[in-house]
């Protein structure tokens, strides 16, 4: 799956207070296909496949399940947003409860843990954390104990799938993101939480914290391309990393700042395109 310009969502008002659900299909159709390729290319080095069985904390929408369903993989996913989790259900389970609907090829649970290993009643082989960390002080400090948590359901040798963004200078979207922090902190003293540059071990020190050992990572492209400037100021907010600030300020004024700060990626012809690097680490229990 390669990464393409997400179309324009013509009916929305930037302006208007945005509901979480409206919030989760604005993530589900802008924002969340930019990380297909890191998805893909995680599933390419693990050949992911029908032998694979999969939990994916912090699922969100559903695409990087289904992508892995589609290989043939057994698959639960993990999320706290209910709204993206209704989302993914629908991707994943369209027949839901009707009457002769086929074997469910995922399982989906709103924030707690599955009760037990897979529908197979075999532990996990492969556990993803596709929600990228490195880019706000303490953004990984609710990673560790959902991996402590999950780590019993897996099978021994495990696989563990660790994700965080790259390089500040790698990664277009970082001063966009300082927006973010400027704008929280000008609305009140600082505190940590706020923007800093991504650490070259931040990975390496989850999986130390939770018993993980390292084997081996990678870099991918993943360019975030929208087919204006609507659509990205849309698809960044969707992402929650703007949330303080709208807190601290209100959405308008995020708007505001988030459009100005994409303005050196606008091209010719009003579209947008940042080039990004992530980071994946690939682990074993």
């Amino acid at each position: 799956m390669t990464p393409t310009l997400v179309r324009n969502l013509r009916n929305a008002d930037p302006s208007a207070p945005t509901d979480t659900g409206t919030r989760a299909r604005d993530w589900a159709e802008i924002q969340e296909r930019m990380l297909a390729p890191l998805y893909e290319a995680v599933y390419d080095r693990l050949e992911v496949g029908a032998a694979t069985r999969m939990l994916s904390l912090g699922c969100g929408s559903g695409l990087a399940l289904l992508i892995a369903a589609a290989r043939g993989a057994q698959v639960t996913g993990v999320d706290s947003d209910r709204d993206r989790l209704a989302l993914a259900r629908a991707r994943l389970l369209p027949d839901e409860g009707a009457e002769g609907a086929p074997a469910h090829r995922a399982r989906l649970h709103e924030s707690g843990l599955p009760p037990g290993a897979g529908a197979d009643g075999a532990p996990y082989d492969l556990i993803t954390v596709f929600e990228p960390i490195g880019c706000a002080a303490g953004d990984s400090e609710g990673l560790v104990p959902a991996l402590e948590a999950a780590l019993p359901l897996a099978a021994r040798g495990a696989t563990v799938v660790l994700t965080g963004w790259g390089p500040p200078e790698r990664c277009a979207t970082a001063p966009v993101l300082r927006v973010a922090a400027r704008l929280t902190e000008s609305a009140r003293p600082p505190r940590p939480g706020g923007w800093r540059p991504t650490l070259r071990d931040d990975l390496e020190d989850v999986a130390a914290r939770t018993g993980l050992r390292p084997d081996g990572s990678g870099r991918v492209s993943c360019p975030f391309g929208y087919a204006d400037q609507e659509s990205a100021v849309r698809g960044l907010l969707s992402t929650g990393l703007f949330d303080a600030a709208v807190r601290a300020t209100d959405r308008s004024q995020v708007e505001k700042e988030v459009a100005e700060a994409l303005h050196p990626y606008r091209r010719p012809d009003g579209t947008v395109w940042m080039p990004n690097v992530f980071r994946y680490l690939v682990c074993t229990t």
